[in-house]
């Protein structure tokens, strides 16, 4: 029986947890994913202007992947407060950090007025945008896991999932909107800076809802049980989050680790390495290209709450291995879309890659949620996702133009994404089916949960 910790809340106050969640990171993601725009699009000529076009938007992709290298560190960092003070109060900083530092890069002096001390304040400035994403996604998709109808889990929880592409959605739609009404003088000498700039509105509105929720009630159980159990002596003092995490649910961060490489390989390669690819190989506009991925991002967007409610009937793993499986097999016919110059194919080549990674993207949320338990959580959910963005997402568009300038085609790449794939199939594989977990047990049972779930003792939750 469920506790009453998991007992489902009013239907208001769910979809209040909710909007909260995913506004939070949408604004996140926005934020996120412009700079990987304008890392594809101007920072090259902006703050690397004197190497030559394909070298400079590798040092730009450089300074886009330096963000991934921080995100690790802020999963330790926000994963370990996070299971001790609590989900909500986290996310809150995480915004402001976010925001804040975006809002800087929109203000930042390029190459030309101060020389090589741009591209070192803009690195800095990626830095702190990836220790605020590595302590935002797991917080945000906890607090609707942890307020969720354990039933209908993967669908609410695939919802703050939609965050990444709402967030693409809205950095291309305002970089579309500028690139179509401004010339490209105009754009490279100021349009660039609007879309940083107006984060900051962003971030008051994400803030302003986000104060609005309550903790997770879960956390909130278990917190009450370790502060009884140090009251009363009745257990050894609580190890940190980090150390219980790597003792007893090591298996499941590496689980995590690996189901990660395709979704976050395939999706960079997709939405930013395309911006490259379509402009160069294809010889197809930046509108042109910017406009395939903003209507694909709307597709993207609409079908993971689709795949998160698929998992609740059929188990996370099934679907998982479904966009794993199919984001292989799209690979080649994917590139080879591209190569035609039409924009109708590259139009279904971004749409229906952004469907299958969607496969991948939407029962996340739930799978890595129920692997971990409650005082934990955080920091688990955390560290598996974010430590496999470093070897996947990070690197991504970075080797993909490094092949693409070393081979001049497609078939390196498409390989390397395949690889990943792989790597995620054998992952989801060795996997515990997650779906039937009560989040709220202390001891989950032995048919629930993953084989390090089940050794966990009473004073790890």
């Amino acid at each position: 029986m469920a506790s009453a910790a998991s007992a489902p809340p009013t239907p208001s106050n769910l979809k209040r947890i909710v909007a909260a969640s995913l506004i939070g990171t949408t604004i996140e993601w926005y934020d996120f994913f412009l700079y990987g725009s304008a890392a594809a699009l101007v920072f090259n000529q902006l703050f690397f202007p004197e190497s030559d076009p394909l070298v400079g938007t590798l040092l730009s992709f450089l300074t886009y992947a330096v963000g991934f290298a921080a995100r690790p560190l802020g999963a330790l960092v926000f994963g370990h407060y996070g299971d001790r003070l609590g989900r909500k109060k986290l996310l809150v900083l995480s915004l402001l950090l976010m925001g804040g530092a975006t809002f800087a890069i929109g203000l930042l002096p390029t190459h030309a007025t101060i020389g090589s001390a741009a591209p070192v304040l803009l690195t800095v400035l990626r830095l702190v945008q990836g220790f605020a994403l590595g302590g935002e996604w797991g917080g945000a998709v906890l607090l609707v896991s942890e307020h969720g109808d354990a039933r209908r889990r993967g669908f609410w929880a695939s919802w703050p999932q939609t965050g990444a592409p709402a967030g693409q959605l809205l950095a291309t739609g305002v970089l579309s909107l500028l690139t179509a009404v401004l010339s490209d003088d105009a754009f490279n000498t100021w349009g660039w800076r609007i879309p940083f700039l107006l984060s900051g509105v962003l971030v008051i509105v994400g803030l302003w809802i986000r104060l609005s929720v309550d903790e997770s009630p879960v956390f909130k159980q278990a917190l009450a049980q370790a502060e009884a159990r140090k009251a009363t002596r009745a257990a050894d003092a609580e190890k940190l989050p980090l150390v219980a995490v790597l003792r007893h649910h090591w298996r499941d961060v590496l689980i995590a680790m690996g189901a990660r490489m395709a979704e976050n390989i395939s999706y960079y390669v997709v939405t930013a390495f395309i911006l490259v690819y379509a402009t160069t190989a294809a010889d197809v506009s930046k509108q042109t290209a910017l406009n395939a991925v903003l209507i694909a991002s709307a597709v993207h967007f609409a079908v993971i709450p689709l795949w998160g409610a698929l998992s609740d009937r059929v188990g996370r793993r099934p679907v998982y291995l479904v966009g794993a499986v199919g984001v292989a097999l799209w690979m080649f016919p994917f590139f080879a879309l591209v190569d035609t110059g039409s924009f109708g194919s590259l139009l279904l080549a971004v749409t229906v890659g952004l469907v299958l990674h969607g496969a991948m993207y939407a029962p996340q949320a739930a799978f890595f949620s129920e692997m971990f338990a409650t005082r934990m959580r955080y920091s688990g959910a955390s560290i598996g996702a974010q430590f496999s963005s470093v070897a996947a997402g990070a690197p991504a568009p970075l080797i993909a133009t490094a092949l693409l300038d070393a081979t001049g085609g497609s078939t390196w790449i498409a390989l390397y994404v395949i690889a990943a794939a792989l790597l995620t199939i054998v992952a989801v594989a060795a996997a515990k089916e997650t779906r039937n977990r009560d989040l709220a047990d202390i001891e989950p049972s032995a048919d629930a949960a993953p084989r390090s779930a089940r050794t966990t003792d009473a004073h790890t939750v």
